[in-house]
């Protein structure tokens, strides 16, 4: 009955920013992490950030650090990513992703997954 639901992906422009949203339905997360992970064509799925509602640490992949920010809003049930500074090479479809414990950074260890948002930056 959990869902998660991801949206805001577009084409921007090298430079731009986006910001993406997961909407989590059917059950609560209070207890949850809350990741995005990314794949590109022909590419494994990778981990971008991550979020831990209840203690509201953080963690991003190096690629991800100092450009983008996970963020949520407990009252919505939503994630966020803000993705600034926006890279030809983020280019990939972007998922939301939620488990009932700690944060993970390999996607295996993940359980809900939402159906990705197409982010495609151009040159």
């Amino acid at each position: 009955q959990v869902q998660l639901v991801e949206s805001g992906g577009r084409l921007v422009q090298a430079g731009g920013s986006l910001r993406l949203s997961c909407e989590g339905t059917g059950g609560t997360f209070s207890t949850y992490a809350m990741g995005w992970f990314r794949q590109a064509p022909g590419k494994e799925r990778e981990f971008v950030a991550g979020l831990q509602l209840k203690i509201g640490n953080t963690y991003y992949s190096n690629s991800a650090k100092g450009r983008f920010t996970i963020s949520g809003d407990n009252a919505k049930n939503t994630v966020y990513l803000q993705m600034d500074s926006l890279k030809p090479e983020d280019t990939a479809v972007y998922y939301c992703a939620a488990r009932n414990g700690r944060i993970w950074y390999d996607s295996i260890q993940w359980d809900i997954w939402g159906q990705g948002t197409q982010v495609t930056v151009s040159s």
